[in-house]
């Protein structure tokens, strides 16, 4: 346990809110704390993104960014973007308590919706995660 590297930060949000974030350097994971823990449900929204939200109020608990390093990358076109696949997988209510989550803060400030149209009658979500956004303002000791 000696060689652990865990880097802790805190940022503001537009409000004024204090966002904690914990990154383990060993295990390249980033885990963004919106609100102190409380009871909420996670969704997977890609192999790599968990969200984590209050069922009851639809609120953002925290965000999971396994690979954060990869997840950040930048590609001569642009953000790495990765499909909401899992999304697929949950009930109604959840998928719409997740993307309204996703579209609102603080959540979009570290991830983006943007949307593919495969064809006329078949679109698919897509996030990035934007890099800019873990600034830090203050360390944590």
């Amino acid at each position: 346990m000696s060689n652990l590297k865990v880097h802790r930060r805190e940022i503001k949000d537009q409000n004024g809110a204090i966002i904690r974030l914990r990154y383990d350097e060993n295990e390249d994971i980033l885990d963004i704390f919106f609100d102190e823990n409380e009871s909420a449900a996670g969704v997977e929204l890609t192999d790599h993104i968990l969200l984590r939200l209050n069922r009851e109020t639809g609120r953002a608990v925290s965000l999971t960014l396994l690979h954060f390093s990869i997840l950040t990358e930048r590609t001569e076109y642009g953000p790495r973007s990765y499909p909401l696949d899992k999304l697929n997988e949950l009930p109604e209510d959840l998928q719409e308590q997740a993307f309204l989550a996703m579209s609102t803060s603080p959540v979009n400030k570290f991830l983006k919706l943007s949307f593919f149209q495969e064809s006329p009658n078949r679109g698919i979500p897509l996030t990035y995660v934007e890099p800019a956004s873990f600034v830090p303002v203050a360390s944590v000791a």
